[in-house]
């Protein structure tokens, strides 16, 4: 199994190109299913989920073509199979987002119960009934959603009681194809729904509201193929910057966005950061110094971002003074203290709340990832610690971080990939 060895210690410093986001292909991916005619899709990101939802869409049938520069061309028109089986479903929690695609598209949908990361409850009850509002009937048989709309879909006003990104995603997509309207209430807000939405309106769909909280969609009879660039990663862009504010440093982050990234980018000038950013790239500059303790909650978008926070704890490990993290969003997503504690951190857990009260260093020590966005605090916390860090369990990382090991090692970071058997 994979491990990555970091030698901290020194300040990151340089330029490098952050990846297309992964929370944005995996949905755009799920879309093509709603597509007439092929889809070229660019800017997807090498990781481990954008495989296995390759390789779901290609069990079903689907004609995938992959190019060197991972331009991928999606054709559904050789789709044979309606089901998404659980060997593949079970290692990733987005492979949920082909039901309401393949609802609308074929009026028939077979989806194993979701897996993923290991950072709580995320169930899927909104989505089955917002497809069962918009006509559809379903049964849970043998760990399987089992979906039906031999008529099609039918447009509904849905009000979701829970903000739910997932939720917000599977429903939009349905309604691109039901007869009438269809109004999605309380809808999840991200920049990735914003470019999930502008992918179906390339493709011909009609929806109103985009980037609101009510999204009113016209059902239209087909959607046809287009070619669509996905979005910047915002979550790898805040990790970069947070390490580098983490260890004293100054980088530079080409083809990245800085206004999907607000309430991060004002966390980061508030420990401290000179923080300057273009139409395409953001700098960031601690000039030497150590980072300031801030404190943070996380709640959904546009307020600080869940998957930011634990990077921001192991900053505030290292920084002056105090600071407090709460989390409203997973209820086991602060999992990742233990391990930063057996580092030297002095973090105290309280529920959902963690005080962090920095130190001036870590220590390295043998440490182990839990969730995605937990591995990458400890990556951050084995750059600032003395000695050499060893992070077990890394195939959470690799599902969310294109060659990180590359891009912290161009950035003058002490890491390398150790290759246990």
């Amino acid at each position: 199994m994979d491990k990555l060895l970091i030698t901290g210690g020194g300040s990151l410093s340089g330029e490098i190109r952050i990846s297309g986001s992964k929370n944005a292909a995996l949905p755009i991916m799920a879309a093509t299913l709603l597509a007439d005619t092929p889809v070229h899709l660019f800017n997807l990101p090498h990781l481990n989920d954008i495989t296995t939802m390759l390789a779901l869409l290609r069990c079903m049938g689907v004609g995938i073509t992959i190019t060197e520069r991972m331009t991928v061309e999606i054709d559904i028109s050789t789709m044979t199979e309606y089901e998404a089986p659980y060997d593949l479903v079970r290692t990733m929690r987005a492979s949920i987002l082909v039901l309401g695609p393949m609802l609308a598209r074929f009026g028939k949908a077979d989806v194993s119960f979701p897996g993923g990361c290991a950072i709580g409850s995320r169930p899927v009850d909104i989505h089955l009934k917002g497809l069962e509002a918009m006509g559809a009937t379903i049964e849970v048989d043998g760990g399987y959603i089992r979906a039906r709309a031999p008529e099609g879909l039918k447009g509904a006003h849905i009000f979701m009681d829970v903000v739910t990104v997932g939720g917000t995603e599977n429903l939009l997509m349905a309604a691109t194809l039901a007869k009438g309207k269809t109004v999605l209430e309380n809808a999840a807000r991200e920049p990735e729904i914003v470019d999930l939405a502008n992918f179906l309106v390339a493709m011909g769909a009609k929806i109103e509201g985009i980037g609101s909280d009510r999204l009113t969609v016209y059902g239209v009879e087909r959607l046809e193929g287009c070619s669509y660039s996905v979005m910047p990663d915002r979550i790898e862009t805040g990790t970069y910057l947070v390490a580098a504010a983490a260890t004293r440093g100054r980088i530079r982050l080409r083809d990245t966005q800085a206004n999907i990234l607000d309430a991060v980018l004002m966390k980061l000038e508030e420990a401290g950061a000179h923080i300057t950013s273009g139409d395409d790239w953001i700098e960031l500059d601690m000039k030497g110094q150590r980072p300031k303790a801030v404190s943070l909650k996380t709640a959904p978008y546009p307020a600080f971002p869940t998957d930011m926070q634990s990077q921001f704890t192991a900053m505030n490990a290292v920084a002056e003074g105090t600071g407090t993290v709460v989390e409203t969003i997973f209820e086991n997503r602060l999992i990742q203290v233990h391990e930063l504690n057996r580092m030297g951190a002095d973090i105290t857990l309280e529920g959902n709340t963690c005080i962090i009260r920095g130190v001036e260093r870590l220590k390295a020590a043998p440490v182990m990832a839990s969730d995605l966005r937990a591995s990458a605090s400890l990556v951050i916390a084995g750059l600032v610690a003395d000695g050499d860090t060893l992070v077990d369990r890394i195939y959470h990382i690799d599902r969310g971080y294109e060659c990180i090991e590359e891009k912290i090692q161009a950035l003058g970071g002490t890491i390398r990939r150790v290759v246990e058997g």
